[in-house]
């Protein structure tokens, strides 16, 4: 019986952004947009963001300006905190362990 090993960690900012494969692995990273950091109060001296927790892209073709619009606060995609996330998946032929 082959087992599967799932393992999901949040990867750095500085860490690379690639998939690799081994005979007995397979690294995958997502990458998804979390709250809006854009500083509406900038102008004025101060600090004030806008509340949008999540990037939603407006309707538009992928690749297109449209696209990397917020559809929640109208803001660009690059205003949104990266978050990466990285699956890795490994096929495990090992006897399991009996503790010892």
């Amino acid at each position: 019986m082959r087992k599967r090993q799932v393992v999901l960690r949040r990867a750095s900012p500085e860490e690379p952004s690639r998939s690799s494969s081994t005979a007995s692995s397979l690294t995958v990273r997502g990458v998804r947009y979390g709250e809006c950091q854009k500083n509406h109060a900038a102008a004025v001296g101060g600090y004030a963001v806008d509340g949008c927790r999540e990037f939603m892209a407006s309707n538009g073709e992928e690749g297109t300006v449209a696209a990397l619009t917020c559809a929640a606060c109208g803001c660009h995609r690059s205003f949104h905190r990266r978050e990466i996330a990285t699956e890795v998946v490994c096929d495990c032929n090992s006897p399991p362990s009996t503790g010892n």
